[in-house]
């Protein structure tokens, strides 16, 4: 048939530019196989031009070069550079707050860049940061920092995520005056409009009214509550929050109405209009890759549209695609960017399907199903989980913000300055109050998530090769063979859930959460799942519990592990940096049972919590026998009540791999002595060390009675306490014991299977 056209064809230009973004995050050229080969059938069937498989064969290899690879196993180093002199300018907006000062700051003499934080002192109250001004040219002394590094599996990597921005180190300002700044740019105007913008909402407009408005109309949710944002997270509907394609329609929409039904301008004029406010828009909204994609794809209609050109929406699509990853490569590497292109991609190729219905409602559930199909791989990916009524809920959901609220935002913007926005104000109040309760129900009675853990990019091809041949059938009118393939694909999911249920290997995962203990046991075939402590960091100067620990290590360590239910907790004593994170636990992943030693003293909240949840709590003692899905623990400790919690520690033993652990919370010199009299020929493989290294702890008779072969501490950076001391270290050398701790390795697993296993460190 001779060279076709581009036109039309511009979807195959773009899958060469995706294919070789996945192959650089991934290192896996599987998919690139599988598109070479889709290439050589089309061109076969005479369906693909020499032109374009030229092309696209281009494209392929030269954005192989042109994507910045990032490998994360070169973040490991503690290196550090020595002081220096920085001249440069500020990149990106300056975000000030209470706590901290932050920008993003180009060096002429390395062309690197480095996030410059300063801290305010305590008694601080003047502020010195009016100089920092975005595109400033600036000169100061700092030594680069790297950023610390995720040292648990599933633990967000913000080394990692830096590095994605393009940023190397971090480094540490005493003083804002020290920091010699002049001049400004262009965008530091559009930043301080958006300030200044947020300030007047904050101003005229109640908390939560306001703290909705920042989110939907400038792209800044920090106000919204954080529980808030969570519910959303838990059931899709982030997307909401962030400013995308619906935004910026219904911005388009408003301003348009208003200019042309208003008479205050032509349709010609008012679309130059819509031209120039678009992409200053976008930098007031925050600039997201999904505001970038949206309002590209409305310029570049309007240019077509007055060159008299017409292309199809994929076309457009895959040309923004282009513009943007050429214009900016890191762009790949974030989430928003991601599931932006794929909900829109997936949505035009369904385009077809979708509008063979009147209905909206049966329209919405369909646009929420491919929406949620398409992003699939990617929630499981980055997140681990997907709640498979979330496709209902946005069904119901998005109509209600598409309609009402972000609609009502821009007109609350508008009618700010006038008395009615007070009565305006609390109407919005009182719908998203019902709105929140409603989620909030279903949230409570209706939230069972698929827990896969990680996808890797072999099934995730599979996957999307079953869902667009599922698509094209549905297009296409073929039903029956819809349904067949739909329920092929729904084994396939349901397969790739379950794999850890068909899994010979264990493991027994020390997770470093910092001073504190975290223990989590796996059993083969998922036959049993179990916590002994989950400790947490403390607030100051509040000295109570806080959440940090969990939501940045245990949470996502459990659900990279697809792990959505635990048969028994098990805390060795009260203290918080055993015990700080179990309430979370308790409330989201529905323990069987706590089990708690007889002289543990639980505080109102503690027992009030365990009611409200009908939790089975367990008390035991020195003699109790564990059975624990197919595995039994034996309580060696208590034995009686010493009258503080860490001599009244659970002592257990139990075995696993082929090897003996003996687990010994923070039991001092004592305990230990009387173990080794009550149980004379005890021998152990593995010791959680007692105390995290405490001096009181570890009495050298105790460790060569025992001769463990590996000793585990749970221990700190840089603590306060100088925890494990070098007393203990001694000791443990002395008697030949492998020594694992997380201050110098991270998390440290022992995977197993039957009788054999093996340690791995997190960090080299």
């Amino acid at each position: 048939m001779g060279n076709r056209r581009l036109k039309g064809n511009w979807h195959i230009v773009a899958l060469a530019v995706a294919v070789s973004i996945i192959t650089v995050l991934t290192s896996s050229y599987l998919i690139i196989i599988c598109y070479i080969l889709w290439l050589g059938f089309l061109f076969y069937r005479r369906r693909l031009g020499a032109m374009l498989l030229l092309l696209a064969s281009a494209l392929l290899s030269f954005f192989l070069l042109y994507i910045p690879a990032i490998d994360s196993s070169s973040f490991i180093s503690e290196s550090s550079l020595p002081e220096q002199n920085f001249a440069g300018r500020i990149v990106g907006p300056v975000e000030k707050n209470a706590t901290r000062t932050q920008f993003t700051f180009e060096d002429y003499f390395t062309n690197q860049n480095f996030s410059i934080l300063y801290f305010p002192k305590e008694k601080e109250r003047m502020d010195f940061s009016s100089h920092l001004k975005t595109g400033a040219t600036c000169e100061f002394t700092g030594e680069p920092e790297l950023p610390d590094p995720s040292t648990n599996p599933g633990e967000f990597n913000y080394r990692y995520y830096l590095s994605t921005q393009k940023i190397t180190h971090q480094v540490y300002i005493d003083s804002l005056q020290d920091i010699s700044c002049a001049g400004q740019g262009t965008l530091h105007r559009f930043y301080t409009l958006r300030t200044n913008m947020m300030t007047y909402l904050d101003e005229r407009l109640s908390d939560t009214t306001s703290a909705w408005m920042k989110g939907l109309v400038l792209g800044d949710d920090s106000a919204i509550p954080e529980e808030t944002i969570e519910l959303f997270q838990r059931w899709s509907l982030s997307h909401l929050l962030a400013i995308s394609g619906l935004h910026v329609g219904l911005f388009v929409a408003f301003l348009y109405f208003f200019l042309v039904k208003c008479n205050v301008m032509t349709k010609e004029k008012a679309q130059w209009l819509i031209v120039f406010l678009l992409p200053a828009y976008a930098i007031i909204a925050g600039g997201e890759p999904s505001i970038w994609r949206a309002s590209t794809m409305v310029i570049c209609f309007i240019f077509l549209r007055k060159a008299m050109k017409r292309f199809s929406y994929t076309d457009v699509l895959s040309f923004v695609f282009l513009l943007l990853v050429c214009f900016d490569p890191y762009l790949v590497y974030h989430v928003g960017f991601q599931l932006s292109f794929l909900v829109t991609f997936g949505l035009l190729l369904s385009q077809r399907w979708i509008a063979k219905t009147s209905n909206l409602i049966i329209q919405g559930l369909k646009i929420s199903f491919v929406a949620q199909m398409m992003i699939l791989p990617i929630l499981f990916h980055h997140f681990y989980t997907f709640q498979p009524l979330s496709i209902l809920m946005n069904t119901l959901i998005v109509p209600y913000f598409s309609i009402v609220i972000i609609p009502s935002m821009f007109f609350f913007l508008l009618f700010s300055p006038f008395p009615i926005i007070s009565l305006l104000d609390k109407l919005f109040v009182s719908l998203q109050e019902l709105l929140l309760t409603i989620l909030t129900f279903f949230d409570d009675n209706f939230y069972y998530p698929w827990s896969t853990g990680w996808m890797s990019i072999e099934v995730a091809i599979m996957y999307y090769g079953l869902f667009l041949a599922f698509m094209y059938l549905l297009q296409n009118g073929l039903n029956k063979q819809a349904f067949l393939l739909g329920t092929l694909m729904t084994v396939f999911v349901s397969v790739v859930i379950a794999a850890p249920y068909f899994s010979p290997y264990g493991r027994v995962t020390m997770l470093d959460i910092g001073q504190g203990d975290s223990f989590v046991i796996e059993l083969p075939y998922r036959r049993g799942v179990f916590i002994i402590d989950a400790g947490a960091g403390v607030s100051f100067p509040e000295h109570i519990p806080t959440k940090t620990k969990y939501k940045r290590i245990i949470q996502p360590y459990l659900n990279s592990r697809g792990i959505y239910e635990i048969d028994a907790l098990i805390v060795t004593h009260q203290d918080v940096d055993h015990s700080g994170s179990i309430p979370y636990l308790i409330k989201d992943y529905n323990p069987k049972q706590l089990i708690i030693s007889d002289y543990f003293q639980p505080d109102r909240a503690s027992i009030d919590l365990w009611e409200q949840e009908g939790l089975v709590v367990s008390q035991v003692k020195k003699g109790d026998q564990l059975r624990l899905g197919s595995e039994s623990f034996h309580v060696l400790a208590p034995m009686v009540d010493k009258g503080s919690p860490n001599e009244n520690s659970i002592v257990l033993f139990g075995e696993f791999g082929g090897k003996s652990w003996l687990f010994t919370g923070d039991i001092s010199k004592e305990e230990e002595q009387e173990l080794i009299d009550v149980y004379p020929s005890i021998e152990i493989d593995v010791l959680k060390v007692a105390h995290h290294g405490s001096s009181t702890s570890s009495d050298e008779v105790f460790l060569t009675k025992i001769k463990p072969d590996y000793s585990l501490i749970s221990v700190g950076r840089d603590n306060r306490y100088g925890h494990p001391t070098n007393e203990v270290i001694e000791t443990l050398e002395k008697i030949g014991t492998t020594i694992l701790r997380t201050d110098d390795h991270g998390a440290v697993q022992f995977i197993f299977k039957e009788k054999n296993g093996t340690f791995y460190k997190f960090l080299p």
